[in-house]
């Protein structure tokens, strides 16, 4: 279900914002709604405290790992040895 969202803005924002959108092709109210999507995406999902926990746990693992250097030339061999 759609609802309206009234943003009041003053004559050289809109200006401005109809010009974007006039050179992106868009409507103003597509513009806008992409502006807010790419705005809301950019946010962080999980608050600091829950990504501290999540990297604190993970890191309390060991996993079989290579000096990076090596892992590298192995990575490079394979993809050289494909046919």
């Amino acid at each position: 279900m759609s609802h309206r969202l009234q943003v009041l803005l003053e004559k050289d924002e809109i200006a401005e914002i109809r010009a974007a959108a006039r050179r992106r092709h868009l409507t103003v109210s597509e513009y806008v709604r992409a502006a807010l999507r790419e705005a809301r995406l950019g946010e962080p999902g999980l608050d600091a405290a829950r990504k501290f926990m999540a990297v604190r746990e993970a890191s309390s693992y060991e996993f079989p790992t290579a000096d990076p250097v090596a892992m590298e030339a192995e990575i490079s061999r394979g993809y050289l040895d494909l046919p």
